[in-house]
């Protein structure tokens, strides 16, 4: 599995679109589909910019076979520069209920994904005022 299949993984595990890595990447929607096509490949401040935004190594990203070398599991909390660790703390450690059930592990995961992707847009859009 190389640099593309680990990037296709990568989002696909987040349940990310391509526009949505792009953003974390700084790259457009469509040069992160040429990566994972294999038709391109990256530059290394594409290929930082996701590492730090997962806390993963670039080594994840560009080694055949790298994420499945990691240590952590992929889909574990970890908490990004943009998200607060107090978010990461309540989600963890608290029972959380959604519509009148009790959010699961996955459940969890996804409001996550969605609250750092929030972040991460806000962040954005504010660079552009």
């Amino acid at each position: 599995m190389g640099i593309s299949e680990n990037i296709k993984l990568l989002r696909e595990q987040y349940g990310l679109s391509q526009k949505e890595l792009g953003q974390i990447a700084g790259v457009s929607d469509k040069a992160v589909s040429t990566w994972e096509q294999g038709i391109k490949e990256p530059r290394m401040g594409a290929i930082q910019k996701i590492a730090d935004h997962f806390g993963i190594q670039k080594s994840n990203i560009i080694e055949d076979n790298g994420l499945q070398s990691q240590s952590a599991p992929i889909n574990s909390l970890q908490p990004t520069k943009k998200v607060p660790k107090d978010l990461k703390k309540i989600l963890e450690d608290e029972e959380v209920t959604l519509n009148g059930r009790m959010m699961s592990a996955e459940d969890k995961e996804k409001m996550m994904r969605i609250i750092e992707a929030a972040f991460y847009e806000a962040k954005e859009m504010n660079k552009r005022k």
